[in-house]
């Protein structure tokens, strides 16, 4: 398993894990991380947009090899 292939898997659920949050949690999140959710608030089109570029970059490796 490559470097690559690692750093896609871990962005993978960071991104799946995000959009969790956005979506289903939001209320929580900023109830529990008040100094982070000032500086990150969650946004839903955010959320969709990185799951969308990680899954674009996991097309890239995938037709790479």
């Amino acid at each position: 398993m490559s470097i690559e292939m690692i750093v896609f898997y871990l962005l993978l659920i960071d991104s799946i894990g995000c959009n969790l949050v956005v979506w289903f949690g939001e209320e929580w999140y900023t109830k529990h991380f008040r100094i982070i959710s000032r500086f990150f608030p969650p946004a839903k089109g955010w959320a969709l947009y990185y799951l969308i570029l990680v899954l674009w970059i996991g097309l890239i490796l995938y037709r790479i090899g």
